[in-house]
């Protein structure tokens, strides 16, 4: 599988960091239905950002994921390659 980091360049108007963890905890629920791992996520409260670092088959799954679990889609997403 290849490694994505997803960016959201703008929570929706009152969103907490809270929230973006009930959102990954619905990710951990539904990934599994479509063969993708949700590894951790992290937030710029102050920027309104998130960045969730992803395993999918594609980038389309990965969003797919995300789409069922919460209706939060990436803006963007990025092929990456760990690095030590």
């Amino acid at each position: 599988m290849a490694l994505y980091m997803d960016m959201h360049d703008a929570l929706p108007e009152g969103a907490t960091i809270d929230d973006v963890r009930a959102a990954h905890a619905r990710d951990l629920e539904v990934q599994g239905d479509y063969g993708v791992l949700y590894h951790r996520y992290w937030v710029d409260e102050s920027a309104g950002k998130v960045f969730c670092l992803v395993e999918a088959p594609d980038p389309a799954t990965a969003e797919r994921v995300h789409r069922e679990a919460h209706g939060l889609v990436a803006d963007r997403l990025f092929p990456v390659t760990e690095g030590s």
